[in-house]
């Protein structure tokens, strides 16, 4: 990229935005609606704005365009950012929060378990584990926390696909997750001015939380150690094949651990708890859900090849994550100065993709907040930027395949057998963290369906 003149730069101007009388209100947000701040200043002013909030000014980008621009076109001008540089205190430099070579390094040395004909391998891996689940939702009287067992899923599934390893162990693991979180995002509003040895209980719980996780990364790779996989294709057996004999592989294999951890269940599990609340919201998108499992699956589990006959249920998916992507942000810093939408963006300066914003563009999406799954069986869908529920870019979503084939497979097994209701008087609403999830879970009551009571007589 040419490094732009002082002349060049100030004939760019800056974006529009809130002006600085609004950082009370502005701060509010920053704290407790996140997603408001995003939405309401991208309404005010437009597809580039400039939020300034105390001495730190935050750029956000909202139209397909200048996504990719940033994500992809010149992506190298962009490196992690917000939220994600607070996270490495506990993910240290794993593929989430790392840059530059290593993160080029890591992501060769773990791409290899990510490739499609190993995945559509697994397949029968995530049915069978989606099948325990659906049994264990069947057994149950009263209400369930649908998000705790959608992470204890999630976990056992990450555990058997990528590391050829057993999870159910690691009750912590989730807890720990949540208090990794609650850390980074704290340290993010408060532009990391708390030290960490303040005795809040957020922080206390955080430290508590890291050692737990460094611990579980450290037994797992104990335990592949002591019984190497010959010819592994796994991830534990791939990260110790690439163990350089230095000092600072077993901390490399341990931060690319905990972060696929982080980032192999957190997403998924945030999705289907969405998706459960919006099937509970729209009753009639569970029949047709029902009938197309009833139809293509019949009384077997899934398949991988039943992803092309699920045609429905991976729309519901599609839609789900267009509503409530469960990566809503997509930080950034930017290395050099740079022109967005015709503004100037300094060197040093954040910049933020905000999927949640951009899949409710209404110049992209009709009706933008109504929960629609025939937009994605559509004959024609939106540019390819304004639906970015994986990134986009060098840094698209290493494990995007097996993400969307287990939410598939749990929505067409859950739907073929059961419904899922919401306890009376739940009021769902989104928390912003680093992943976009339920606030405070989501009780649910478990209704096994006909086909269920006929195969339990049979």
């Amino acid at each position: 990229m040419t490094e732009p003149t002082d002349d060049t730069r100030a004939a760019r101007p800056a974006p529009p935005g809130p002006p600085r009388r609004a950082t009370i209100r502005l701060l509010k947000q920053l704290f407790t609606d996140r997603l408001a701040l995003m939405g309401d200043n991208a309404e005010a002013y437009g597809d580039v704005v400039r939020i300034a909030i105390g001495p730190k000014a935050m750029y956000l980008v909202n139209h397909p365009d200048l996504a990719k621009h940033v994500l992809a076109d010149n992506a190298a001008n962009y490196h992690k950012g917000i939220g994600l540089q607070e996270a490495r205190r506990a993910l240290g430099d794993g593929l989430l929060t790392s840059d530059g070579e290593t993160w080029r390094k890591q992501r060769r040395t773990i791409q290899p378990v990510f490739q499609p004909k190993r995945i559509s391998r697994q397949a029968g891996i995530v049915a069978s584990e989606v099948d325990g689940l659906v049994r264990r939702l069947a057994a149950h009287d009263g209400p369930v926390e649908i998000l705790h067992e959608m992470t204890g899923l999630t976990l056992g599934v990450l555990g058997k696909t990528l590391l050829d390893a057993e999870l159910g162990g690691y009750e912590t693991l989730g807890h720990s997750f949540e208090a990794v979180q609650d850390q980074a995002m704290f340290e993010a509003v408060t532009l990391s001015m708390v030290p960490e040895w303040v005795p809040l209980k957020k922080q206390l719980h955080f430290r508590t939380a890291r050692e737990d996780l460094r611990r579980i990364a450290d037994e797992l790779v104990d335990q592949r150690l002591a019984n190497p996989v010959e010819g592994g294709e796994d991830v534990l057996s791939r990260l110790i094949a690439s163990d350089s004999g230095d000092g600072s592989s077993r901390e490399r294999m341990r931060d690319e651990l905990i972060t696929l951890l982080l980032a192999g269940h957190e997403t998924t599990a945030s999705t289907l708890g969405w998706a459960f609340h919006l099937i509970d919201e729209h009753p009639e998108v569970g029949e047709r859900l029902h009938a197309e499992a009833a139809e293509v699956l019949g009384d077997r589990l899934p398949e991988h090849e039943d992803l092309r006959r699920l045609t429905f249920t991976v729309a519901v998916v599609e839609e789900v994550m267009r509503l409530y992507p469960p990566v809503w942000l997509l930080p950034r810093i930017a290395q050099a100065d740079d022109e967005i939408g015709g503004y100037h963006v300094p060197a040093g300066s954040d910049v933020v993709v905000v999927p949640y914003t951009l899949h409710r563009h209404p110049e992209f999406w009709t009706d933008a907040e109504r929960f629609d799954p025939g937009r994605f069986t559509a004959a024609e869908r939106p540019p390819r930027y304004a639906y970015l529920p994986f990134g986009a870019g060098p840094r698209f979503c290493i494990g995007n395949s097996l993400g969307v084939m287990e939410a598939v497979f749990v929505l067409a097994m859950a739907a073929r057998d059961l419904e899922l209701r919401k306890v009376p008087g739940k009021v769902v609403e989104p928390e912003a963290m680093l992943s976009l999830r339920v606030r405070g879970g989501l009780p649910m009551t478990v209704h096994r369906r006909e086909r269920t009571r006929r195969s339990e007589a049979a």
